[in-house]
């Protein structure tokens, strides 16, 4: 069985954290981990072989939708994410002379995917709101959260938007990470990311893993603080439909990040 427990890669706690509370979600279940994540994380989600993972909110929406068993959402306990939500921190350098979103039209925007709810979804429909078509002058793909906050830092990009989640573990370990970046605004909340199944696995099974995953943070009060999960809740595709909302906003603006 394929397991991989979330997409979170920092900071090193955080990743021990998730390693042993997968260690011990299996063992409750009776599985075996089996073979490591696969380099494409789109063949690791649509594997039939798929126990549990962590996704994106709008790929499930999209590419994935009808193709995995959702499992449920965790519920963390940090700054900016709570209650089964989360956002996107949209992020420039501390010394930005730049005051406000609309100051930033014709700079250099930074998103870490195409697919990425909290790195351009997000992103598309907070600046929506601020200009119909053309925001930035230019837009890099960075590839990840991490590397966004890095070419921020290096005068690489202008303005970032990055997981509140990834944000507040950095933050929360004074990570230099996020040294002399400074969080201008914030996103409309979002559900956070799913945990799935394979879908051919039925809705008890999705209970029976997400009852283990509970009870596996009960047994390790450690893993619960270091990841700041206080529970993995029900969820439903209902929840994630907003992402869909979001997106509709910005294209029925005509919204496009760089001018075509």
């Amino acid at each position: 069985m394929t397991s991989d427990l979330s997409m979170y890669l920092a900071p090193a706690r955080v990743l021990q954290a998730q390693e042993a509370w997968l260690r011990r979600v299996l063992a409750i279940l009776g599985e075996h981990r089996g073979q490591g994540r696969k380099v494409d994380p789109m063949s690791h989600w649509l594997s039939p072989d798929l126990l549990l993972s962590q996704t994106c909110g709008y790929p499930l929406v999209t590419t994935l939708r009808g193709k995995v068993r959702l499992v449920g959402r965790p519920s963390y306990e940090l700054a900016h994410s709570s209650a089964g939500d989360h956002c996107s921190l949209l992020l420039c350098r501390a010394d930005s002379a730049m005051a406000d979103l609309a100051d930033f039209q014709g700079s250099h925007g930074l998103i870490n995917a195409h697919d990425s709810n909290s790195g351009m979804n997000l992103l598309r429909h907070t600046l929506a709101g601020i200009s119909d078509h053309g925001f930035f002058s230019k837009l890099s793909v960075t590839g990840s959260h991490r590397e966004s906050l890095r070419r921020l830092k290096a005068c690489d990009g202008d303005l970032a938007s990055i997981d509140s989640v990834t944000y507040d573990y950095l933050a929360r370990d004074n990570s230099s990470e996020v040294e002399d970046l400074r969080i201008l605004t914030r996103s409309v909340r979002s559900p956070c990311l799913p945990y799935i199944t394979s879908l051919r696995r039925t809705a008890a099974d999705a209970d029976s893993i997400r009852d283990a995953m509970n009870e596996a943070l009960s047994q390790l009060p450690e893993v619960s603080r270091d990841l700041a999960i206080k529970e993995v809740l029900p969820a439903s595709e209902a929840d994630y439909e907003c992402l869909l909302e979001y997106e509709r906003r910005a294209l029925d603006c005509g919204f496009s990040f760089v001018s075509s």
